[in-house]
């Protein structure tokens, strides 16, 4: 939100020479964030107002070029006479008359551009007629700033321009919706310098007078108030003063048109949407409903909409013709020759207009301010204020007004009932009465006397104002009591820890994982937990993959993602996109997270209750409703994983590392991992393995699907893991290794199998029939050649034979190695190589 101080110093009596820093400095200390401080460039110089006298045509040119004399004010022309300058100009929507901003020679404008006289297209050009864009107020570039008529020639152009203010621009939270305006920020000043604050809104009706609009309101439209104003006999020509240009550009809004800027100029100011309607292209009466199925309506961005039921439209006898809360239609648009104008100021179902907004992704200024509660209180009063200054410059009359409110008076938020007693108890330091009285009726509350609550300790009934809905518990009044104390009044004093037993073995899993993993040199991401049918898809995963059953959410942050993930590699795998996109071509990342799994044949999910814990029954119910969410562990390989570099040739990635990190995994969980082919999308069928805890699969690994990696954009060859770190036993008591004290024979065998048959297939065949004495086994070799026949290849291992109470023998060592060849003969077709 950017407010301008000058505005603000309107609605609030600020302090005498408080500075703009000191005012971003009172707002941090109300619980906002300041993100900056804006003023005009400066610029040096003579900076003038000046009026356009004659306009020559120069067509002699290849562009249109303009030969303009100017009255600049007396002492400011040639020489300091007052005779009028001559300047060459390109803009073209500017007419004899007008007044504009000269810059004179010798003046510098903002960026160092300084202004001198010279000769260009065959005349002395002396001076410079100045755009927005030059005066370092605005980005626009579209022609000459235009002045209102009633500016003085020769008037020092600074003061007009703004020089003097700053805008000051906060981040407000979407629980504060009252503070997108500038009604609710000057609100705030007053209670931060201790001055009085009058709010005109407070009480205000709309216009008097019949021949309002008829209006009707669906009961299940969403739409708690709507309020009209006609105003007829507008004069279409007549443009937006200076002023209020200036504060909208100011606050970030584009000035469009007189109707349209007076609407946005009274938004800001008070917080409430408004719309304005070309009155001559309605057609019969105004109703408030639910979209139909297959209606459409063209918005003001020139877009047709296919409209949702779900979607709330105001309506004439030829259809929709605005999106409520969110954008208007094109059919009913203002143009320049609008002379009747009906202003709609409404109040909507926030959460509604919210999920509008996120369908049609349409997010607007007003759509902004709904979804975060606009105070239905205000509506008359900004269409009121919109119809005076449309009036005031835009000629014609008010010719009636209708306030459409079905439950009657506006709706004002349920009184909370707060025992004194909790604003010491949550914020740890004490409030006497008179203080939490005093800051409630700061913030807008009417706040009772002192009586005994239900629990028989003193409490005070506080009815919040109509513009906080968001007030509804007593800790929501007990943080506004601690915001307008001051956070820094709160005592900083450390807890002490309590005894506990410290991490769980699942924690201690996680961590240690992710550590060795970092120390493998690969980066931890966390990525969005949403995702949509379109990245499963991606993936390469079958319409019948238990992947696909997914939890929806209801009313997802975004329209395109509304599943939890059930598998953590489509935010990997965007985390790469991403990355690869901002010119980075090799990466190696990580994520831990959970993963949600639909449980089979789960019950509905109750609604507990507000106002106390729920019973177990309710509890166990609840925990049966929600999915499981185990924690995986996921891994993607994208380029080179070692680098190229004066130490050699660097070494791109392959399924072999996706293995031997499921591996490293495994073994940090504190188990052996089996590994053996699979298929598994998004695998490659030929490259991918089934990593196992004994003969139950935790997860894949290996290289991923050509298709998958050409529809990502990815580098070839690129390779992922996935991991259930949940589905990894706990890991057992550590048990020291017996070491022999007895001399190890190393014998080296080599076998040759089918090729298709998996190198830890034979390994662990080998192991089984080696039986205890043999102490480890060891793949070395991979041969493929013209010694072994086609479609075969040869595995060279090495043994370690070793017992733990006795020196083996050769032969004995040799029958173990018998022993384990011949196991691999029987389990895999392996034969001894000579």
């Amino acid at each position: 939100m950017r407010a301008p101080l000058e505005w603000l110093s309107e609605l609030v009596d600020l302090p005498a020479g408080v500075s703009a820093e000191e005012i971003g400095e009172a707002f941090v200390r109300l619980g906002f964030e300041l993100e900056d401080i804006h003023r005009v460039p400066e610029t040096t110089g003579a900076l003038v107002v000046g009026q356009v006298l004659t306009i020559t045509e120069l067509t002699e040119f290849k562009k249109p070029i303009r030969f303009v004399t100017l009255d600049v004010g007396p002492g400011n022309g040639p020489d300091g006479s007052d005779a009028p300058r001559e300047v060459i100009c390109g803009a073209r929507n500017f007419a004899a008359g007008d007044k504009v901003v000269v810059a004179l020679p010798g003046a510098v404008l903002p960026g160092g551009f300084a202004i001198a006289s010279r000769q260009t297209y065959g005349r002395l050009s002396d001076g410079m007629i100045c755009s927005v864009r030059e005066l370092g107020t605005g980005t626009e570039h579209d022609g000459i700033l235009v002045l209102d008529a009633d500016a003085p020639v020769g008037q020092d152009a600074r003061e007009l321009l703004g020089s003097h203010d700053a805008v000051v621009e906060l981040a407000v939270t979407p629980d504060r919706g009252y503070a997108l305006s500038l009604r609710g920020l000057a609100r705030e000043l007053a209670v931060a310098y201790d001055t009085p604050f009058t709010d005109a809104a407070l009480g205000a009706g709309a216009p008097a007078g019949e021949g309002g609009w008829p209006v009707h309101l669906a009961e299940d439209s969403g739409c708690s108030r709507f309020v009209t104003v006609r105003v007829t006999g507008v004069d279409p020509t007549r443009p937006s003063p200076f002023w209020m240009r200036r504060r909208l550009q100011q606050a970030g809004v584009r000035s469009i048109s007189l109707a349209v800027d007076v609407t946005n100029y009274v938004m800001m100011q008070t917080g409430q949407p408004l719309h304005a309607f070309d009155l001559a292209r309605l057609s019969g009466d105004i109703t408030v409903r639910k979209a139909h199925a297959g209606e459409t309506l063209r918005t003001l961005d020139g877009v047709e909409r296919r409209l949702d039921p779900d979607d709330v439209v105001v309506t004439d006898t030829s259809g929709p013709i605005s999106l409520a809360g969110v954008m208007g239609g094109e059919s009913t648009e203002i143009t320049d020759g609008t002379t009747e104008v009906l202003i709609e100021a409404a109040h909507w179902n926030a959460p509604g207009i919210s999920r509008t907004a996120r369908r049609h992704k349409l997010p607007s200024e007003a759509s902004r301010r709904f979804e975060r509660e606009v105070d239905p209180a205000v509506a008359a009063y900004a269409a009121g204020l919109a119809a005076d200054l449309l009036v005031r410059f835009g000629g014609g009359t008010v010719a009636g007004s209708s306030d459409e409110r079905p439950g009657g008076a506006a709706v004002t938020p349920a009184a909370v009932t707060l025992p004194l007693g909790d604003p010491e108890r949550l914020i740890g330091r004490p409030f006497d009465p008179a203080t939490i009285a005093l800051r409630l009726g700061q913030v807008g509350c009417t706040v009772g006397a002192p009586a005994a609550g239900p629990t028989g300790v003193d409490a005070v009934e506080v009815t919040p104002p109509s513009w906080r809905p968001d007030l509804t518990r007593p800790a929501d009044l007990v943080e506004e009591v601690a915001r307008l104390e001051g956070f820094d009044t709160i005592p900083s004093v450390l807890p002490v820890a309590p005894v506990g037993r410290g991490l769980t073995g699942r924690q201690r899993r996680r961590r240690e994982v992710a550590a060795d993993l970092a120390a493998a040199g690969l980066t931890e991401v966390l990525s969005f937990p949403f995702v949509g049918t379109t990245e499963l898809t991606a993936l390469g995963l079958p319409d019948d993959d238990v992947r696909r059953r997914a939890v929806q959410v209801r009313n997802p942050l975004d329209a395109e993602r509304p599943l939890l993930r059930t598998t953590l590699l489509p935010g990997l795998l965007d985390t790469v996109q991403r990355n690869l996109s901002r010119g980075t071509r090799d990466l190696l990342v990580y994520e831990i997270g959970q993963v949600f799994l639909p449980r089979h044949n789960a019950p509905t999910m109750p609604t507990p209750p507000a106002d106390r814990r729920p019973d177990d029954a309710t509890r166990a119910l609840l925990d049966a409703a929600l999915p499981n969410q185990p924690q995986h562990v996921a891994v993607v390989l994208a380029g080179a994983v070692e680098r190229a570099g004066w130490w050699g040739p660097g070494r791109a990635d392959s399924w072999a590392d996706a293995v031997a990190l499921a591996r490293r995994i495994g073994e940090t969980a504190g188990v052996r991992v089996r590994v053996a082919a699979a298929t598994q999308a998004p695998w490659h069928p030929g490259r991918c393995a089934v990593i196992k805890v004994g003969d139950w699969p935790v997860g894949y690994a290996g290289e991923l699907h050509p298709a998958v990696v050409q529809r990502l954009g990815l580098p070839p060859r690129t390779a992922a893991v996935e991991l259930n770190l949940d589905g990894i036993p706990a890991r057992a008591v550590p048990v020291a290794p017996h070491i022999s004290s007895f001399p190890p024979v190393n014998l080296d065998v080599a076998v040759t199998v089918s090729a298709d048959v998996p190198a830890a297939a034979v390994e662990t065949a080998l192991r089984d029939g080696g039986g205890e004495l043999l102490e480890s086994v060891r793949l070395f070799d991979v041969y493929t050649g013209d010694q072994v026949a086609r479609g075969e290849q040869s595995l060279a291992f090495a043994l370690v034979v070793r017992a733990p109470d006795r020196t083996l023998t050769a032969a004995q060592a040799s029958q173990v190695r018998d022993a384990a060849v011949q196991r691999a003969a029987e389990k895999v077709g392996a034969v001894l190589r000579g």
